[in-house]
C-alpha cells in the first residue's frame, strides 16, 4: 500500500504533534564511528544540533525533543500557524531570508536582509502568504535540515550524491499519552540502543539538554521548575520546549516566546520537568537487563492516567515506531493493534491526559 501524500499527513494550517525520522541512505554513517574504515564522523552530531537550534528560531514550529544516532535521528514537532499568524509581514519576511539569504557573510551566515529584499516578499502578496504558510510547514523544516547536512557532509568526504533516503518517516501524534509515549521512546533511544546506560549520558538528546540545565540552575533546591523552564536562563535547552503545560496561561492566546530561541513557550504535557525525567530513568532502568529498579510512588498515577499498566508502558516505549505506523493515539489504530496482539492495555480512552489543539 503507498504512504499517503504529505499533504494529507501534515497540514501547515494545523496545530499538530509529530514524530518524524531520517535515516542516511543505505543506513551509512551521519555520526559515530565507521567500524570498518575508522573514520570517526562524532563531530556531526554538533552540526544537526546546531542546525536545529537555529532552525527553532527561525520557523514557527516547536522542537518538543530531539535525538540524534549514528546514522538516523528523531524529532518530535508541533507546528504553529497559530504563532506565525501573529507576526508582521516584515517578519515573515525577515525569517525566510534568514533561511534563504541572498547574502551571506564570509563564514556562510546570513547577512542581515536590506529593506529592498524585505520588500520584494512583503510586496507580492501570493508569495507572502506562500512563505508565510512553509513557515509552519514539517516538510519544510526537514528540507532545511537533511539539506544543509547533505551539503556539509558531502562536501566533507569529497563526493555527490544522496545522503539520506528518499523520504523522512512521519507519524501524526493525536493525544497526550501517545505523545507522551513518542518522548520517552526518543530521548530513551540511546539507552536502548546501548550507546548509554542513563538520560544525563545520552549525548545529543532533549533529556540530555534539560539535565544539563538543570545541573547548572542556581536555585535547584525549589522544586518547582515551570517558570524555570520559561525563562531565558536555559544554555542548552532554552531552544526547546517547555515540558509542562501552563494551565492557565497556555491555553491563554499562542504563547509567542519573546527570547526569539524557539517559537512559543508552550509546554506540551501534564507533567512537570521533573517528574517527567524521573519516569524516563525508571523506564530506562526497566528497558535495561543489566539494571535493578522499582517504580516511585509518585509515579504510579501517571501510568494510571495514560491507561497502561507498568508493562505495558515499557512495552509501548520499546515498540512504539513499530506498533505506530502512520499515526498514534486514533482509537482505530489502538484497537487494531491492540486486537492483534491480545494487549487490551492499548485500548485507552481517547485523549486520557486532556491535549489541547493548542
Amino acid at each position: 500500500m503507498p504512504r499517503k501524500p504529505r499533504y494529507e499527513v501534515a497540514d501547515p494550517a494545523e496545530v499538530q504533534v509529530f514524530h518524524a525520522v531520517q535515516r542516511c541512505v543505505r543506513r551509512a554513517f551521519l555520526c559515530g564511528e565507521d567500524e570498518v574504515t575508522g573514520q570517526s564522523f562524532e563531530h556531526r552530531r554538533e552540526w544537526i544540533r546546531k542546525r536545529l537550534e537555529f532552525l527553532a528560531g527561525v520557523f514557527g514550529i516547536d522542537c518538543l525533543t530531539y535525538t540524534v544516532l549514528s546514522n538516523h535521528l528523531h524529532l518530535v514537532l508541533r507546528s504553529r500557524p497559530d504563532i506565525v499568524a501573529q507576526w508582521s509581514d516584515e517578519e515573515v519576511a525577515r525569517r525566510w531570508l534568514t533561511l534563504f539569504p541572498r547574502r551571506r557573510k564570509a563564514d556562510g551566515s546570513p547577512e542581515t536582509p536590506t529593506k529592498p529584499e524585505l520588500d520584494m516578499i512583503v510586496n507580492q502578496p501570493e508569495v507572502l502568504a506562500e512563505r508565510r504558510r512553509r513557515l509552519s510547514d514539517i516538510s519544510w523544516w526537514m528540507r532545511c535540515t537533511a539539506e544543509n547536512i547533505a551539503r556539509r557532509a558531502n562536501r566533507e568526504d569529497e563526493c555527490t550524491g544522496r545522503f539520506w533516503e528518499g523520504r523522512y518517516k512521519l507519524q501524526v501524534l493525536l493525544d497526550e499519552a501517545s505523545l507522551l509515549a513518542c518522548a520517552a521512546y526518543v530521548d530513551l533511544n540511546p539507552v536502548r540502543a546501548a550507546i548509554a546506560e542513563t538520560p544525563e549520558e545520552s549525548e545529543f538528546t532533549g533529556a540530555k539538554d534539560r539535565i544539563d540545565d538543570l545541573a547548572e540552575r542556581a536555585d535547584r533546591s525549589r522544586p518547582n521548575t515551570h517558570q524555570w523552564e520559561r525563562s531565558r536562563r536555559r544554555r542548552s535547552s532554552g531552544w526547546l520546549s517547555p515540558i509542562e503545560i501552563d494551565e492557565k496561561n497556555d491555553s491563554v492566546g499562542p504563547c509567542v516566546e519573546p527570547s526569539g530561541r524557539r517559537a512559543s513557550s508552550k509546554g506540551f504535557l501534564s507533567v512537570s520537568l521533573s517528574r517527567y525525567l524521573e519516569l524516563l530513568d525508571w523506564t530506562g532502568r526497566q528497558l535495561r537487563e543489566d539494571k535493578a529498579g522499582s517504580i516511585p510512588d509518585h509515579l504510579a498515577p501517571i501510568l494510571t492516567r495514560i491507561g497502561v499498566d507498568a508493562h505495558g508502558w515499557c512495552d509501548v516505549v520499546t515498540r512504539f515506531g513499530r506498533v505506530f505506523k502512520r499515526a498514534a493515539g486514533t482509537p482505530e489504530s489502538l484497537a487494531a493493534e491492540a486486537i492483534r496482539t491480545g494487549q487490551r492495555w492499548m485500548c485507552a480512552p481517547e485523549n486520557p491526559l486532556g491535549l489541547s489543539a493548542d
